[in-house]
C-alpha cells in the first residue's frame, strides 16, 4: 500500500486558498509580525527577472535560514576528513606515513586537499558563505525586531471568533470598567498592553524572537572566535626531567604547531622549572595501578626579572600565565647512566628519558654517546644502547620483563650496545628515542652472541675487549607539558553559552497576543469577548486565556439572564467556530 498522499482536487484547493485569504483579511495586522522570519514568495507569482533580479534572488536564497542550515551541515560534513585523515598542520610525519601506506588514494586526497582540510579552498568557501549567510539573515531581522519592540500590539480583529482560543460572557459592569480592569490585569501579568478602540490589545513573549536572534548572533561570534583562534594560536610540547627547566621561546620546544598568522614575538615571556613530580597509585583492589596523585611541582617566573613563584600543575588544572596555559600531559622515568671509555674516564653521564609503552610505565628508548668516547686504540667513535626499563620488576625467573606496577618499586634497565656512527651529521632528522643501527656494529660477548644485560640500580655492564662500561646509577622522573595559547577562547565560550541560552528561549518561550473586547449589547448588557493568537499552536494558549478570563470574570462577573447557565464556567474556552454573542460586534 502506498504512503504517498494524493493532492486535493483543484476546486478544493481553490476553496482552501480562498479561506486562507479570508482569514488573512480578517486578522489583518493582528496576525502579522509574530515572527521576523522573511516571507517566501511563490516562484509562480514572480515577474521575469534580469541580472539585478537574479542577483537579488541569489542574495535572498543565501541569507535564508534554510541555506544557512545547509551550509552548517556542509561545514560539519567537511570536518569529517579533517578528523579521519592526518593533517599537515598537525603532524607532517603522519601524513608522509599515510601516503606511503595508501599510494592509491593519496594522489586523490592531495587534489581534494584532504591533507589540509581546514585551510583548503572548499572548506574556506563554505565557512565564508556561512558567515555571510548568517550576517545577511540576522541584520534585517534585528532591525525588524527592534521596530516591533518600539511599536504597540495591533488592535483587535473584527471577528475574534476566528482566533484559535476564544471565550465570551455577559456582565453588568460598564464596558469602560471592564477595559480598565483588563488593561490593569494584563500589565500585572507583564504583557505589553494598551487600549485600542473598544478592546484591550496585549502581547507577550518577545524574548522568543530575541532568543532566536541571540542564538544566531552567538553562532557568528563562535565562527569568528574559531577562525581567530586557528589563525593566531600556538601550541607546543616539552618534556622536562626533574631539576630541568623551560623558557617560552621557540628553540626550547620539542615540537611546535603555530597558526598561519602566528608571530613568534607574541609568545608570553615566562619560564618554569620542574622541581619534582609526585605520583601515587592504588595499591590493591580492582583499580590497582590507577593514579591517585598526579602532579608536577614547579617554580615559575613571569618575564625576565619576575619573582620566582611556586605552584602545582595537575591534570585539567593548568598553570595560566598571560593567557598561555601550561598543561600536564604525561609522566615517565629517566634512568641515570654513566659511560666510561677504555681508559676509565667518564665521558657521559645523564638522565635519559624513556617513553612508556603501557599503563605500568614499561618504557623503551635509546642512549646515545656522540662525543668524547675513545676505544682501546684511542680512536674516536660513537656508542648507542637500546634501553628497556621497568619500574617494578617481577623478579628473576618470573617469565616477564614488563613492569608490574607504575611506581619505581624495583627498577631494572635492560641494555644491548652498539658502536660505530650514529649519523648525527647526516642532515636528516632523527628520533631521539630510536637508534639508527644502519652504520653501527653490535657488541659481542665472550660466546660471540649479542651483548645484553639486565641491570639493577648500581650495576655495571662491561663492554668487551676493554672498550669501557656503562653503569645504571639511579632513576629520575620526567613530565611532559603542553604549552598552548588559544586566542579568543573566552569569546568562543561566551558564544556557546549565549547560543544555548538563545536556543532555549526560542524553543520554550511562546509569543502570543490577547485581546479583550467589551461593548454594550443590544439589550444594554455588556458583552465581553476574549481571544488569543500565538505564533505556533500550543495547548498553553487556551489554558492561559482561560486563566485570564477567570481573573477578569472576578471583576466583571457573569450577568444573570434567561440564557445563562448558573453552572457554567465564565472562563471556558470555546472553539473558533462559535458565533460571537449578540452585540459583540459594532
Amino acid at each position: 500500500m502506498s504512503n504517498t498522499k494524493s493532492n486535493p482536487p483543484a476546486p478544493e484547493r481553490e476553496r482552501q486558498d480562498e479561506r486562507d485569504r479570508e482569514n488573512a483579511r480578517e486578522l489583518g495586522a493582528a496576525g502579522s509580525q509574530l515572527s521576523t522570519a522573511p516571507r517566501e514568495e511563490s516562484a509562480a507569482n514572480l515577474p521575469a527577472m534580469g541580472v539585478i533580479g537574479w542577483a537579488r534572488w541569489f542574495w535572498r536564497q543565501l541569507t535564508s535560514m534554510r541555506v544557512a542550515l545547509i551550509l552548517l551541515f556542509l561545514l560539519s560534513l567537511g570536518a569529517i576528513p579533517g578528523s579521519l585523515i592526518p593533517q599537515n598542520s598537525v603532524d607532517e610525519l603522519k601524513v608522509e606515513t599515510f601516503k606511503k601506506a595508501h599510494t592509491a588514494v593519496s594522489p586523490i586526497y592531495e587534489k581534494l586537499q584532504f591533507f589540509d582540510v581546514y585551510s583548503s579552498v572548499w572548506f574556506s568557501a563554505i565557512y565564508i558563505l556561512l558567515f555571510i549567510s548568517l550576517i545577511g539573515c540576522i541584520v534585517p531581522r534585528t532591525g525588524q525586531f527592534i521596530g516591533q519592540l518600539r511599536s504597540r500590539p495591533p488592535g483587535a480583529p473584527k471577528r475574534l471568533t476566528r482566533l484559535p482560543a476564544y471565550t465570551t460572557w455577559r456582565t453588568e459592569a460598564e464596558p469602560e470598567q471592564v477595559r480598565e480592569a483588563a488593561l490593569a490585569m494584563m500589565r500585572r501579568r507583564r504583557y505589553r498592553a494598551h487600549t485600542a478602540g473598544d478592546a484591550v490589545a496585549a502581547e507577550k513573549g518577545y524574548l522568543r524572537e530575541a532568543g532566536n536572534l541571540v542564538f544566531h548572533v552567538a553562532l557568528i561570534v563562535m565562527l569568528v572566535a574559531f577562525a581567530w583562534g586557528q589563525l593566531f594560536k600556538s601550541e607546543g610540547g616539552k618534556l622536562i626531567v626533574e631539576g630541568d627547566g623551560f623558557s617560552n621561546t621557540l628553540t626550547q620546544y620539542d615540537d611546535f604547531k603555530p597558526g598561519s598568522m602566528f608571530d613568534s614575538d607574541s609568545l608570553a615571556p615566562f619560564s618554569f622549572k620542574l622541581d619534582k613530580f609526585i605520583g601515587t597509585y592504588e595499591r590493591s583492589g580492582p583499580q590497582i595501578g590507577t593514579p591517585r596523585t598526579y602532579e608536577a611541582h614547579v617554580t615559575y617566573e613571569k618575564g625576565a626579572y619576575g619573582k620566582p613563584q611556586k605552584t602545582v600543575i595537575k591534570v585539567n588544572e593548568p598553570l595560566v600565565i598571560d593567557g598561555t596555559k601550561v598543561y600536564l600531559n604525561a609522566h615517565g622515568y629517566a634512568p641515570v647512566v654513566s659511560v666510561k671509555d677504555a681508559s676509565g674516564k667518564v665521558v657521559y653521564r645523564n638522565a635519559v628519558p624513556l617513553l612508556p609503552i603501557d599503563n605500568n610505565v614499561t618504557s623503551t628508548g635509546a642512549i646515545k654517546v656522540l662525543d668524547g668516547y675513545r676505544d682501546k686504540n684511542g680512536k674516536k667513535t660513537q656508542l648507542g644502547f637500546q634501553a628497556f626499563f621497568v619500574p617494578s620488576f617481577a623478579g628473576e625467573n618470573q617469565g616477564t620483563m614488563f613492569s608490574q606496577f607504575p611506581a619505581a618499586d624495583n627498577p631494572r634497565l635492560a641494555l644491548n650496545g652498539y658502536h660505530g656512527y650514529l649519523g648525527p651529521d647526516s642532515g636528516l632528522a632523527q628520533n631521539v628515542y630510536q637508534l639508527d643501527k644502519s652504520k653501527m656494529t653490535e657488541f659481542k660477548d665472550s660466546k660471540g652472541k649479542q651483548l645484553k644485560q639486565r641491570l639493577a640500580v648500581g650495576d655495571t655492564m662491561k663492554l668487551p675487549d676493554g672498550a669501557g662500561s656503562i653503569t645504571f646509577e639511579g632513576v629520575e622522573e620526567w613530565a611532559s607539558f603542553q604549552i598552548s595559547e588559544q586566542p579568543a577562547s573566552g569569546w568562543a565560550l561566551t558564544g556557546a553559552i549565549a547560543a544555548i541560552a538563545g536556543l532555549a528561549g526560542s524553543l520554550f518561550i511562546q509569543r502570543r497576543r490577547i485581546w479583550v473586547r467589551a461593548v454594550r449589547g443590544a439589550d444594554g448588557v455588556t458583552v465581553v469577548e476574549m481571544a488569543g493568537l500565538g505564533r505556533s499552536e500550543s495547548a498553553k494558549l487556551p489554558e492561559e486565556l482561560a486563566d485570564l478570563a477567570v481573573t477578569l470574570n472576578a471583576v466583571a462577573p457573569t450577568a444573570p439572564g434567561p440564557d445563562t447557565d448558573p453552572g457554567s464556567d465564565a472562563g471556558s474556552v470555546e472553539e473558533s467556530s462559535v458565533e460571537p454573542a449578540e452585540g459583540a460586534e459594532k
